[in-house]
């Protein structure tokens, strides 16, 4: 399960770092380019923190924890069903946390660039790369719910 995992988040890893650079290349600091007016808009930030730019200029720290977390993430994906689902939550987080770990030894930040508007609330600019994490840890989420977590077995199977 592991293998398969690795894989498709190896694809992840690939077109967040393709996006990522083609961002780079063809957009400047903060512009912006609408997509969906007063909702969808394609920018480009650097972001030397975290989601919401917590722990801003901690790169080395954060290049630490992403290190520990896909440590601790390969070996807790064991107790876990083999199922798709489960193949595709941990393969987005290893792709999303890989995708942002090359960013922070690359370049010492972040490239984010998607930006969304709901009315009055601008929500912070992210990528490819959150969004995979994000997705990743709702899908382990609803199988932790459904008892997948424990010794391989669903809760229907007890």
């Amino acid at each position: 399960m592991r293998t398969r995992s690795l894989i498709i988040a190896i694809f992840i890893l690939i077109i967040d770092q393709i996006v990522k650079i083609s961002i780079d290349s063809f957009l400047r600091i903060s512009e912006l380019i609408t997509v969906i007016p007063n909702f969808f808009y394609i920018t480009k930030v650097y972001n030397d923190g975290a989601a919401w730019s917590i722990f801003d200029g901690s790169v080395a720290f954060l290049i630490i924890v992403a290190i520990v977390a896909l440590i601790f993430l390969v070996s807790y994906q064991k107790i876990f069903q083999k199922n798709f689902r489960n193949i595709v939550a941990f393969a987005l987080i290893y792709g999303g946390l890989l995708g942002n770990l090359v960013d922070r030894i690359v370049y010492g930040y972040v490239i984010d660039y998607i930006k969304l508007l709901f009315g009055n609330f601008s929500f912070p600019v992210f990528n490819l790369a959150d969004m995979a994490i994000v997705s990743g840890f709702i899908l382990l989420i609803y199988a932790v719910l459904r008892g997948e977590d424990k010794n391989g077995f669903s809760s229907k199977d007890k």
